[in-house]
């Protein structure tokens, strides 16, 4: 297949043999370029472009603007490739191609036809969207009613379309979807109304190539227990449904509406799993794996090699499908490849993303009460009885329990820089009272069964830090107090400026 999109500054970069398989290892090289939603597989958000200094920030000005007409929650960055900006919208996710040298006059526009009454009713939280794709040609879109659309990066007409779950049971789409190599990833949403979390690949000419459910039997999960490990060890024959009480797993949740990351060398791709359902931690005893997991998958056959539960019988919400960034680092006098994860529930996870070895796990804000530490040897958190809204009982209020559900970090993604080995990170700084109650799960209805209240942690000022991260040590090396939650994701730069914003402000810190 001809590449279309690449410069020419880029195509003297590949070899006449180069295939369309490695046409994102090459465009994603290009500084010029934003070919995925990371900017990079391995999800640092990292930009080689250098004009932009500590000295000279204070002079950036608006060059133009652009309305999407959409007035909701908007999550994700654009798209940038070759002087084309794709910008995607909420709900009815609208796309649009702007020309960057034209002050970015439409090119064209993308408006797909989706049921407002059985979709934006089931979709949590807000009508968000966090980005598009690009592979081969073409731009791929992860419409909310669960279809997934390839449009000509030309002329934004569809190639082909394919609809793969239902809103009337509460399946949605949040997440973008990831092109790795020749294939597409793409996950679900809708763990607060009982559906069952997988990840479905699809080939580039829209064919299915696998499916892979967070929960169940092995052989929906792509997982083998023989060779499939967890901390090390095998998990065994049917691991995640001996973590379940009877048929609850059907309606376990475990969704994957996060960001996802891939490394070439190993081909594997990583991401999280989310909550467990129900809220209600007293209906689902038992670890309920692996909802609240990290997956490190084989792109080619979607087998599982490791799987880490961060948050096993997760009590308070704290969704698992936060960014995995991947790194390599030296690590106590070896190079290591690893995988960095900061979790909704306040830890911060440093793996050997080979082996799914757990190196380093520690709070990345002081407020975290739920949990005093994490066993390097087992994984599990060493958790306080106090916070345990299981232990406590249906309807009990459990008060003071840091961090609230929201997590010290949501979906708003970190950024990497390989110039200074420090991550940056955006975070909330908020704490919950959290009273469970039993609820009946009728499809395509709400199944959370608990009730929140949220507030700052006693005597904070601010509700928001963006800090910057050791993921070797384990420990904040700097902190930016903010008034406000940091709602926005990272952007790191080589000329070691590093950009974020809050509700209000835009923000660069050096």
């Amino acid at each position: 297949m001809k590449l279309k999109t690449l410069s020419l500054a880029m195509m003297s970069m590949a070899v006449p043999s180069m295939v369309a398989a490695d046409e994102l290892l090459v465009m994603q090289q290009n500084e010029n370029n934003w070919v995925m939603p990371a900017g990079n597989y391995a999800n640092t958000r990292y930009s080689t472009l250098a004009q932009v200094t500590k000295d000279n920030v204070k002079d950036l000005k608006m060059a133009w603007s652009f309305s999407t007409g959409v007035l909701r929650g908007h999550e994700g960055n654009a798209l940038v490739i070759d002087g084309t900006m794709y910008v995607h919208t909420p709900f009815p996710n609208i796309v649009y191609a702007l020309d960057l040298n034209n002050y970015g006059a439409i090119k064209w526009k993308y408006e797909p036809n989706q049921n407002y009454d059985e979709t934006v009713p089931v979709m949590c939280c807000d009508t968000v969207y966090r980005g598009l794709s690009y592979g081969q040609g073409k731009i791929f879109l992860n419409q909310a009613d669960t279809t997934l659309v390839a449009l000509d990066m030309n002329t934004g007409e569809p190639v082909w379309s394919d609809k793969r779950d239902d809103p009337k049971v509460g399946a949605t789409s949040t997440a973008a979807a990831h092109v790795f190599k020749d294939k597409i990833i793409v996950g679900i949403s809708g763990g607060e109304f009982g559906v069952r979390g997988y990840v479905q690949a699809y080939n580039m000419d829209g064919s299915v190539a696998y499916k892979a459910y967070s929960v169940g039997p092995d052989s929906e999960m792509l997982v083998d227990g023989n060779t499939t490990t967890s901390m090390l060890k095998p998990v065994g024959k049917d691991s995640s449904l001996k973590s379940w009480q009877g048929d609850q797993w059907k309606i376990g949740g475990g969704t994957t509406w996060g960001w996802y990351s891939y490394d070439p060398d190993t081909n594997l791709y990583y991401y999280g799993t989310g909550n467990p359902s129900t809220w209600n931690p007293v209906q689902r005893p038992g670890d309920n794996k692996w909802t609240m997991t990290i997956f490190a998958r084989d792109l080619d056959s979607g087998m599982a090699k490791w799987v880490y539960q961060k948050t096993p019988f997760d009590e308070w919400d704290y969704d698992g499908v936060n960014e995995n960034i991947l790194v390599d680092q030296e690590f106590k006098g070896q190079m290591r490849k690893l995988l960095v994860n900061f979790d909704r529930n306040g830890f911060a996870y440093t793996l050997d993303r080979v082996t799914g070895e757990l190196l380093v796990a520690e709070h990345y804000n002081p407020h975290v009460n739920w949990a005093t530490s994490v066993d390097l040897k087992t994984g599990l958190p060493n958790r306080v009885q106090r916070y345990s809204t299981a232990y406590n009982g249906e309807d009990v209020n459990t008060t003071g329990i840091c961090p609230a559900a929201l997590g010290n970090k949501d979906q708003q993604p970190a950024a990497f820089s390989p110039r200074t080995g420090l991550f940056y990170v955006p975070t909330n700084n908020v704490c919950m009272d959290y009273e469970p109650f039993e609820v009946e799960y009728v499809a395509g209805q709400p199944y959370v069964g608990a009730t929140l209240s949220m507030y700052p942690p006693e005597g904070e000022t601010h509700l928001g830090n963006f800090i910057a991260w050791d993921a070797r040590e384990g420990k904040i090396v700097w902190s930016n107090p903010e008034r406000f939650s940091v709602w926005s994701g990272a952007l790191a730069t080589a000329s070691d400026v590093v950009f974020y914003g809050t509700s209000g402000r835009f923000h660069q810190s050096s």
